[in-house]
């Protein structure tokens, strides 16, 4: 896991990434079973952090203040952006070719434009898979990162999110009139 605990574990005469008392892995039975890739998810949270990091500076560089708060309009349009966008990378079938590196086909998804799709090998590559295939956790890389285009580059950050939330509010009604024609017929 990390260089400190492997030290650790080493001076106390644990092999590395050891905990030296009953021989287990220090993440050993964590995942209960299940195979977790926990060093590619530290790798990504980490990616996370450190993208947000180089937000600030760029914003410090940029000399761009960090607002105090957001008008409520502006959180809308990012959250129905983020709804949108967020499930468009996850689950659509047209942003298939990004996810495939990463994935497994499994079926056709619940609406017509979805997949369902597993996570696929081991370490990184599962890690990647585990996030592109999840919905709510791409929300939140979708909306840090519409949040840091909001600071940056406001103009262009509302067309992009306005524009996705057009097309999430046209998906809802057109569920709604689906459902309103089921009823009917």
């Amino acid at each position: 896991m990390t260089s400190a605990l492997a030290r650790e574990a080493s001076q106390r005469g644990a092999p590395a990434g050891q905990d030296g008392r009953n021989g287990e892995p220090l993440d050993g039975g964590y995942g209960g079973g299940v195979e977790m890739p926990l060093e590619g998810y530290a790798t990504l949270v980490g990616l996370y952090n450190a993208l947000f990091a180089g937000f600030l500076a760029a914003t410090w560089k940029l000399g761009r203040p960090l607002p105090e708060r957001l008008p409520l309009s502006d959180i809308l349009l990012l959250g129905v952006a983020t709804h949108k966008l967020r499930w468009w990378l996850a689950k659509d079938r047209v942003t298939s070719p990004l996810r495939a590196p990463f994935t497994r086909f499994e079926k056709p998804g619940p609406g017509p434009a979805d997949v369902t799709e597993q996570s696929r090998g081991a370490g990184m590559q599962r890690a990647i898979g585990d996030l592109f295939t999840c919905p709510w956790c791409m929300a939140a890389w979708v909306g840090a990162f519409l949040a840091y285009g909001l600071v940056l580059a406001p103009r262009v950050t509302r067309l992009i999110a306005a524009t996705f939330a057009a097309i999430s509010v046209a998906d809802f009604i057109h569920h709604g009139y689906d459902a309103l024609q089921t009823r009917e017929g």
